[in-house]
């Protein structure tokens, strides 16, 4: 499937969640009028948004492109060195209000 496509499949399922949005409301609005309790959405608006999750997920994984491997020895995947100036390293946080020995022996 192709990018473009993958990108109206994505459009779609927004706008189907924008229609759910919209269903529940007008069935809330429904049950104000008839003086019934919100028990939950209808069924088929449990549906509509189970059919979103799966074609969001679809197009969030295909819209962005092929995943490139990481390869090892790039330069832009160095760990950033330390600065050369070491006063400025603070080690003390509020880690060290716990207590390093408990005391407790497991039996």
């Amino acid at each position: 499937m192709t990018k473009s496509m993958s990108f109206v499949v994505g459009v779609i399922a927004v706008l189907m969640l924008l229609h759910a949005a919209y269903s529940t409301i007008q069935y809330r609005a429904l049950l104000k009028i008839t003086e019934d309790e919100f028990s939950g959405p209808p069924f088929e608006v449990l549906l509509e948004l189970a059919l979103v999750l799966v074609l969001s997920l679809f197009a969030g994984l295909t819209v962005p492109g092929n995943f490139r491997s990481i390869l090892p020895d790039s330069d832009e995947n160095r760990v950033v060195s330390l600065p050369a100036n070491m006063n400025f390293m603070i080690f003390n946080h509020r880690g060290k209000a716990f207590p390093t020995e408990t005391g407790l022996k497991l039996n």
